[in-house]
């Protein structure tokens, strides 16, 4: 049991990297292929929307790889060793991506717009073809155990790796067409819904095609997907998706924007659910795992960590979409009202949540490490992580509550 915990939270911050820096990462396939007289709104909006957000959403990234490298070592080395080449090259692209938005200001705008579309199709597509090597068992057990070409190059990966780019054009849309509804430019987000109707329906069609290629390469995770809780996960995405189309059809942004998240995080968990209890070829979940003093220090650092990443991460979404990042202040539609000259001190229900926070941080502390075993010491850490998570997240209400000027 112990042992899942952190193959769960992997799955999670897989999930929140998709759904928070795959539109990221779409949002230049749509400023390059923007044509005609609101080509260049097209443009300054892709931009406008994710330059504030981008670089927070790669903490889930460096969240997923440095969990996996601390509760299962042996498959950390295996994957990279096998799969450095796509690796390397999505390191590249996130670079390209940074890069883009440094010296967009100052470089040629054209040369930009072609290394922010390139870079936000390569990263994508290789972190694609990794999960499609991986669900596909061509990551043998060992160090550099698999072929550093066919892991990655073959049907399941390319599959899923063109599905990823799919996937992120679509969130993209989605999110800008929002973003547009709330900057009041309803021009723009009748493009983008267009856009977003067309790439979710293009999804879904990759989905299924996905499905069918799983079918004649890899019969075990296809099974998985089309039986049992695997079923579940994919009836809840394939709902979920069309939610999110008819959503859009009739103009609700926000709800379909929840939609296809949804959708895409059901993607995720039907892989997760799937695969398990394999990890690797051969290789459980259990025996992967660290020994449990190891993971429950990594559970501990994750609680705490979370006190200081879930505030920050919901106080900048809450800045971003309520529309304090805006260049007109006035027409900002903002969730903070409230007037300031600086950043307020916390308020009571601050203090209280802080309060709260630490409370459940200390009977969790108390139950899992006063334990060596049993049912209270998993007690313990489910009342950690999910304490601090929740207390986070009313702290971070708090601080959105004060207004930040």
């Amino acid at each position: 049991m112990l042992a899942d915990v952190p193959a769960i939270l992997i799955l999670v911050g897989i999930a929140a990297y998709i759904v928070l820096a795959g539109a990221d990462f779409g949002a230049p396939f749509w400023a390059l292929t923007a044509r005609g007289d609101k080509a260049e709104e097209i443009r300054e909006q892709t931009h406008r929307s994710m330059a504030p957000v981008w670089e927070a959403n790669h903490v889930w990234l460096i969240f997923a790889l440095v969990v996996c490298w601390t509760a299962y070592p042996e498959v950390f080395g295996s994957i990279f060793s096998t799969l450095w080449i796509p690796l390397l090259l999505a390191a590249i692209g996130i670079l390209m991506r940074a890069t883009a938005y440094v010296v967009g200001g100052v470089a040629d705008r054209t040369a930009v717009g072609w290394v922010s579309a390139v870079s936000s199709l390569l990263t994508p597509f290789m972190l694609g073809t990794v999960i499609g090597a991986i669900a596909d068992g061509r990551v043998p057990v060992g160090n550099a155990a698999g072929n550093l070409i066919t892991s990655w190059v073959n049907p399941v990966s390319i599959t899923i790796g063109i599905l990823a780019v799919a996937f992120c054009a679509y969130l993209a849309a989605i999110y800008l067409a929002a973003d547009a509804r709330r900057s009041g430019k309803e021009d723009l987000a009748e493009a983008f819904r267009v856009r977003a109707i067309g790439a979710g329906v293009v999804s879904g069609v990759l989905a299924m095609a996905g499905l069918g290629v799983m079918a004649g390469d890899d019969r075990s995770i296809y099974d998985g997907l089309v039986s049992g809780s695997g079923l579940i996960a994919v009836i809840i995405s394939g709902v979920a998706g069309l939610a999110a189309i008819v959503l859009l059809w009739t103009r609700k942004y926000s709800a379909a924007r929840v939609a296809g998240a949804l959708a895409t995080v059901a993607v995720v968990a039907g892989w997760g659910l799937a695969q398990s209890p394999e990890i690797l070829p051969g290789l459980t979940v259990d025996e992967a795992a660290a020994p449990d003093n190891v993971i429950i220090a990594l559970l501990f650092a994750i609680a705490v960590g979370l006190l200081v990443l879930v505030p920050s991460i919901v106080l900048l979404y809450g800045l971003v979409l309520g529309g304090r990042f805006d260049t007109d202040p006035d027409k900002a539609k903002g969730i903070l009202s409230a007037p300031s000259t600086g950043i307020n001190p916390i308020s009571r229900p601050g203090r209280g949540a802080i309060a709260t926070a630490v409370l459940l941080l200390t009977i969790g502390a108390l139950l899992g490490v006063g334990l060596d075993g049993g049912v209270l010491m998993y007690l313990g850490i489910s009342m950690l992580l999910a304490g601090v998570a929740t207390g986070a997240i009313l702290l971070a209400r708090s601080l959105l509550d004060t207004g930040v000027e």
